[in-house]
């Protein structure tokens, strides 16, 4: 029997369309992906036999729903990151939600858990996930008492944003000055409070997910550092860099158990990345989740497909194939 060709929507944010105006950070759209992604996501739904339709971002899903435009779709494949407050990242799957549209991809809850990193911290940490310890701050002069205690160097970062944003080389503070201008410039410029953690020296590895009961684990996979502040290469520009870690067998294990077990507590679907860096020990230590990750040609995801000597439509169909598989769409 022939399978039934499935309309599959996409929504989607695309770089150089975030809402600029003065005030906005550099890089208010980091997040958003080339059109290099939305073709590769193309090719593979028309690899696994069914239609692709572009629906655009959360703003125009949100009015075709309105006006009553919306094409039939069977199912949704949700890359888009929306902009602004903690639940951006829950825009489009609410939508596709309420119209009746099953969506590829973890909930809106789970979205917006995750994209708040201190929420995070505390819900993957109760469910036996290592993690450093960090405190939230909205006013930088409340830093010191928070902190009591703590050694230096420490790391800031935004509290509810993705793809390293806010970060710089400046993140890696050595002092309690330094650690409140750092602070400041985080609330003022991204509007929303300061992450404060450990700095971990050691190396940063990243582990990719897909499927589900339980996820299948992909290679793990260790991020370049840049040489002199040891913060990863892929959020800051660096002339020299390192991958300092081993990855043995049972590193690889500890990372593995570490991110199925993030994943399942925060019921992630289909497909997520999860990130470590590791103390001077090299004991590893949960960064975030995403479960929005990027498919870029440059990303972890097709690194891996290059790995395993695949096409890349070909491994993105499979990911989609595993998302219908959960849907009952297969």
């Amino acid at each position: 029997m022939a399978r039934r060709e499935l309309e599959v929507g996409i929504v989607y944010d695309l770089l150089g369309t975030a809402p600029g105006g003065p005030g906005a950070p550099p890089d208010a759209d980091v997040e958003y992906e080339p059109p290099e992604t939305l073709e590769a996501l193309e090719s593979a739904i028309r690899a696994a036999g069914h239609r692709p339709l572009r629906i655009g971002k959360p703003a125009e899903l949100l009015t075709k729903l309105g006006q009553g435009t919306l094409p039939h779709l069977d199912v949704a494949w949700n890359i888009a990151e929306g902009h602004g407050p903690r639940n951006r990242e829950a825009w489009a799957p609410v939508l596709l939600e309420m119209a009746g549209v099953p969506t590829l991809g973890s909930d809106a809850l789970s979205q917006s858990l995750s994209l708040d990193k201190a929420w995070t911290l505390e819900l993957v940490a109760a469910a036996g996930v290592r993690t450093a310890g960090h405190v939230s701050v909205s006013d930088s002069s409340e830093i010191e008492k928070l902190i009591d205690g703590w050694e230096f160097p420490l790391f800031v970062k935004p509290r509810w944003e993705g793809t390293s944003k806010g970060i710089t080389t400046q993140s890696k503070v050595e002092t309690k000055q330094a650690l409140g201008a750092e602070a400041a410039r985080i609330v003022a410029d991204y509007g929303q409070p300061a992450l404060v953690e450990p700095f971990l020296p050691g190396p940063e590895f990243t582990v990719s997910l897909i499927g589900n009961g339980p996820p299948r684990l992909l290679p793990v996979l260790q991020r370049a550092l840049d040489a002199d502040s040891g913060i990863g290469l892929h959020a800051v520009d660096g002339s020299d860099w390192v991958t300092p870690g081993v990855l043995g067998d049972a590193l690889v294990g500890e990372l593995g158990a570490q991110a199925v077990c993030a994943f399942e507590s925060l019921r992630c679907r289909d497909f997520a990345r999860v990130d470590f860096k590791c103390d001077a020990e090299g004991t590893p230590f949960f960064l975030e989740i995403n479960p929005l990750p990027t498919f870029a040609l440059d990303s972890s995801f097709a690194i891996l497909a290059e790995m395993e000597g695949r096409p890349y439509h070909e491994f993105l169909a499979e990911i989609l194939e595993l998302g219908l598989a959960r849907l009952g769409l297969r």
